[in-house]
């Protein structure tokens, strides 16, 4: 029989953290089915944030790619994401510890609900703090793109 575990997440900018939730949720299952937030739903989430980075067609590419994970759905509301938990009625709903206290979606449907614990250095947020960090400090100065365009010397 076959045992399905069930992730959900924005999965915006993937990082090695989700890839440990991922490989965890391949570990207790034999079936990994991961869904993803609609893009409108990202941006009515998280207002004014720019998010998401990277768009809902992007992110389902990324994730169809990894190895442990079987299927990938997306969602455009709690609702949708509900449906989805009850039509595919996970042996395991695995969610981010953050999560612990609050409101799970779903976990009606599912036989377990089980938390990962967040690794507390990788988060698509710091990726996307780093990059902007070095984008300062490596932006071109005006005499840079001069020196760029003058002919090398042989």
């Amino acid at each position: 029989m076959t045992k399905t575990v069930f992730v959900n997440g924005t999965f915006d900018i993937l990082h090695p953290g989700h890839m440990q939730l991922f490989k965890v949720a391949r570990s207790l299952g034999d079936r990994v089915i991961v869904a993803t937030d609609s893009d409108e739903k990202i941006r009515t989430d998280k207002p004014n944030t720019g998010k998401p980075i990277n768009n809902l067609p992007f992110r389902l590419t990324m994730l169809e790619s990894c190895k442990y994970i079987d299927t990938v759905l997306w969602f455009n509301s709690m609702q949708e994401l509900s449906d989805l938990v009850q039509l595919y009625r996970p042996d395991i709903l695995l969610l981010g510890d953050d999560w612990r206290n609050g409101v799970v979606i779903g976990a009606e449907f599912a036989k377990e609900v089980r938390f990962f614990p967040r690794i507390p250095w990788y988060s698509s947020t710091k990726v996307i703090e780093k990059i902007k960090t070095c984008l300062l400090y490596t932006s071109p100065s005006p005499r840079d793109a001069t020196l760029s365009r003058m002919p090398s010397s042989a």
